[in-house]
């Protein structure tokens, strides 16, 4: 491809040469080039400093500036977002080649948080010592609770068990049992808040009523473990990114994994002279070390060799194919699963990350392992998360059935 191209500086040739080595196709390596180019003669043409202007912001500025050379006028919003695309990888393919270049995105100043819900966020770390996911939970909660009270003309002080009613009425009617439960704990600890710093004349948290959730009502979603073969199966590994998606998808139902276990793996993770595998739970910041068995080590090594892209920055194992390269979400990993599962003519209500999990946990006790090893296996805290899924190991089930009388 580098013969039907000729480069007009070092640069070019170097970006270029990334893109090909990071599996862009031909037509996207032309249609970025072409792009670049058209913003390097603009800087000229206006005498702007060329990397300064790298940058989302000045991407955008370049794009609406562009005039086609058929319309005579402004481009499309199609173009100009081809147009950012192309600036985008071009940056980061500068940024990896060792060029300074500005961080495309500025960084947001986080949103300022009233008085209230300052206090109560300090109170919840200097008393609770939360997680930051959870304060952030606690206090989007908060804030909800307080709209509802400005809507009824009220202040905090003066919320009544009728404005409670209200309010978990409405989580009932948007989300599911479980989570109006989570929502309607961390509502109580911000009526705990207003009692105990004198905002609020009663005690109201002891009147906040969740549904009733019985642990364990439903059995795990597991699919059966000839149609996760299936599913693995049908991972097309010649084409990118099948390497990829098969290591991630074999290391979910061989060890258990959940998605963010997955993603949140690291080069240095994997000892391959120890054969260790790494793993850090991501809810307690535990790490466990598991074995690296030998096909989980040849999938690893065929993505990792064949099509992890070369110049990524980050050290996680597994990255988007698309330049930056940014890590992967546990979102892209479910649209995935769902995808192959279609392609292995596997159709379930829900099926994601977690199918695997269930899979791989119901496979072991059938096959006689000890509760608490897997437990282990899977981070579980308590015993009891564990044993639902003996209400879907078929094999002990048949085992303990009696006999049907007559």
């Amino acid at each position: 491809m580098n013969r039907l191209i000729v480069f007009h500086d070092k640069r070019e040739r170097d970006v270029v040469r990334s893109w090909q080595r990071s599996l862009l196709s031909p037509g996207s390596v032309l249609l970025y080039l072409q792009w670049v180019r058209r913003f390097r003669s603009y800087c000229q043409q206006y005498r702007l400093e060329e990397t300064s202007e790298l940058t989302l912001d000045g991407a955008m500025r370049f794009a609406h500036a562009y005039t086609g050379p058929r319309t005579r006028g402004p481009v499309g919003v199609s173009s100009c977002l081809v147009a950012r695309t192309a600036l985008h990888a071009w940056a980061c393919t500068l940024r990896a080649l060792g060029v300074s270049v500005p961080q495309w995105r500025q960084k947001r100043s986080p949103a300022r948080l009233s008085p209230l819900l300052g206090a109560y966020g300090r109170y919840r770390l200097s008393h609770r010592g939360v997680a930051d996911a959870t304060l952030q939970c606690d206090i989007e909660i908060a804030k909800s609770f307080l709209a509802l009270l400005r809507r009824r003309g009220k202040s905090a002080g003066r919320a009544t068990i009728a404005d409670i009613d209200a309010f978990v009425q409405d989580l009932g009617a948007r989300v599911s049992k479980r989570t109006t439960a989570d929502r309607c704990s961390s509502l109580r600890s911000f009526l705990r808040f207003l009692r105990t710093t004198g905002r609020l004349c009663h005690d109201l948290a002891a009147c906040v009523v969740t549904p009733r959730v019985r642990r364990a009502e439903q059995p795990p979603r597991a699919l059966p473990w000839a149609e996760v073969r299936r599913i693995l199966r049908s991972i097309p590994q010649s084409q990118s990114p099948g390497k990829r998606d098969f290591a991630m998808l074999l290391m979910m139902a061989t060890y258990g994994l959940g998605a963010a276990e997955v993603l949140n793996l690291h080069l240095e993770d994997v000892d391959w002279k120890s054969a260790i595998l790494r793993v850090c739970r991501p809810k307690t910041g535990v790490r466990i070390e598991l074995p690296l068995l030998p096909p989980i080590a040849r999938a690893l090594a065929s993505y990792l060799q064949a099509e992890r892209p070369s110049l990524a920055q980050a050290r996680r194992i597994f990255l988007s194919t698309k330049i930056p390269h940014a890590p992967l979400s546990s979102g892209a990993i479910r649209h995935r699963i769902k995808q192959y599962a279609r392609q292995a003519g596997i159709t379930a209500p829900v099926i994601g990350a977690h199918a695997f999990r269930h899979s791989h946990a119901t496979r072991q006790i059938d096959a006689g392992a000890n509760l608490k090893v897997v437990s282990d296996i899977l981070g579980h805290r308590r015993p009891s998360s564990t044993s639902v899924y003996v209400r879907v190991a078929l094999r002990r089930l048949h085992a303990v059935a009696l006999p049907v009388p007559r």
